[in-house]
């Protein structure tokens, strides 16, 4: 069964953008557009879609308040701030909306793809730019036990150096072909420390790799 998404975009070329990314994708839909908060609202109620993809800076209500009046009607449905803005208050006013993942718009196809479907499933996804606003505030929308990188290390010491760099990496959304640039190695050599690493963590995919690296405090 498909992913059901509304995407919530006020400027007409990003919305054309966005919809251009899932022709690759057929096990995802954008099965319509909002180009506001209250149609976005409206739009919610109406064809109840199992993602919203949403802009923060809308022209009439926020894309913060427009979750939280989603949200209030229907908790089932998944909201990802999909946006370019990271000041601290709109990121912690997101997550105290109810947004399940806060996604930066410079972020590779590939991986926004994987936070979709793992946000589908229950899961929570932060841009690695955004964590510090979190821990500093402590306010407890990611968990509230933080390891330090040596008890990190010291859990998971069977991970070697240069897992831990590409680790790094995945966390920074790289795909195996940015990793392999970014530390000068062939793209088979990255995949085989992204393998490693995930069989490591003891986790299905890249994605989850990085959730458990930010929840247990490695970046």
């Amino acid at each position: 069964m498909k992913i059901k998404i509304l995407l919530v975009e006020d400027q007409k070329l990003m919305r054309i953008g966005i919809k251009s990314l899932f022709n690759d994708y057929p096990e995802m839909e954008i099965i319509a557009e909002a180009t506001n908060g209250k149609e976005a609202i409206e739009k919610t109620k109406l064809i109840k879609p199992d993602i919203v993809l949403m802009d923060i800076g809308l022209p009439d209500i926020t894309g913060i308040e427009a979750t939280k009046q989603i949200l209030e009607h229907n908790n089932n449905v998944k909201v990802i701030a999909l946006t370019s803005h990271i000041t601290e208050e709109e990121v912690n006013s997101s997550l105290q909306a109810g947004v399940s993942a806060y996604v930066i718009k410079d972020i590779a196809t590939d991986f926004l793809m994987t936070i979709i479907k793992m946000i589908k499933i229950g899961a929570m996804w932060l841009d690695p730019k955004v964590v510090p606003f979190i821990r500093d505030k402590n306010c407890g929308h990611i968990p509230a036990r933080q390891l330090s990188r040596s008890v990190f290390k010291e859990r998971h010491s069977n991970l070697t150096q240069r897992e831990y760099e590409v680790l790094k990496l995945i966390v920074d959304g790289q795909s195996n072909s940015d990793i392999a640039k970014t530390l000068t190695i062939s793209e088979h050599t990255a995949k085989a420390h992204v393998c490693n690493i995930i069989q490591k963590l003891v986790v299905d995919d890249r994605t989850q790799a990085a959730v458990k690296a930010l929840k247990e405090g490695l970046v």
